[in-house]
């Protein structure tokens, strides 16, 4: 995936917003306020995101361009090479996955409200 694919995809996601939190560089994609993707848009060589840490391990076993999370909990984050030894649907799916648990992992009231937001 190309960086506007990647855009694309996050910014399709419920509650997404895009910023630049740590200076002009680094790319990040928040639900809800809570990071769920990372990235260099000056290099765009990577994106770290948020992973179950059993997952997390698998998914590095298997594929070499899959990383312990670059400046992140190495427990549950992973850095994701790009391009990599993994095809494009893998990597859509681990950047939902990613959304996915940094959702679950807010307050039932803020997951309700974008529930809530997202039907109306």
């Amino acid at each position: 995936m190309n960086p506007e694919e990647i855009r694309q995809l996050c910014l399709s996601l419920p509650g997404t917003t895009e910023e630049f939190p740590f200076d002009e560089h680094v790319l990040a994609f928040k639900v809800l306020g809570k990071i769920f993707l990372l990235t260099d848009i000056r290099e765009f060589s990577s994106v770290n995101l948020k992973c179950e840490p059993e997952r997390a391990i698998e998914l590095r076993e298997r594929h070499e361009a899959v990383k312990p999370g670059y400046h992140m909990n190495k427990k549950h984050w992973n850095t994701v090479e790009i391009p990599g030894d993994y095809s494009k649907q893998d990597l859509r799916e681990w950047i939902e996955n990613s959304y996915r648990l940094v959702l679950l992992s807010l307050p039932l009231r803020l997951q309700n409200q974008l529930t809530q937001e997202t039907t109306a």
